[in-house]
């Protein structure tokens, strides 16, 4: 009987140990984490829209516990005469949010600003003439107050 007893709760010892362990494993972000965040945030058209698809998907990406929250371009339009700088502005909230939710804010905050103001030119690439001037300048002044104050 004691036998009997001590092997029942042995076994349910193991599997109690083998559902905490998964559930540990489980909540915990993959190793490549920081190489995703990466290659995400760089300057490249490649890597926007590798974001943007995945931005599309975040529930192919849950594992990784990433924060997709945004407001947009913070107290400044998110669309500024017209030019549609929400898309540019919600990549570079999720580089802010991340970097320091890992804590590498700082080591990375000169390379999203730089991935910011290239994801606004692009959206500025569409324009011609005086209006792509007009964009260009609203781009620049953008990307030097995130410099600045982000």
């Amino acid at each position: 009987m004691h036998r009997r007893l001590a092997t029942g709760l042995a076994a349910s010892a193991l599997a109690v140990t083998t559902v905490v362990a998964t559930a540990a494993t489980a909540d915990a972000a993959p190793a490549d984490k920081p190489q995703v965040l990466a290659s995400w945030t760089q300057t490249s058209v490649s890597s926007y829209n590798a974001w943007t698809a995945a931005r599309a998907n975040q529930a192919a990406w849950s594992a990784y516990g990433f924060d997709w929250s945004t407001d947009y371009c913070s107290s400044s339009p998110d669309n500024p005469f017209g030019f549609p700088f929400s898309t540019s502005c919600a990549r570079h909230d999720f580089g802010y949010r991340n970097y320091k939710a890992m804590g590498t804010f700082s080591a990375n905050k000169s390379r999203l600003d730089s991935a910011f103001y290239e994801d606004l030119k692009r959206v500025c690439a569409g324009y011609g003439g005086a209006t792509k001037t007009a964009c260009n300048s609203t781009a620049w002044t953008y990307y030097q107050a995130v410099r600045a104050f982000g």
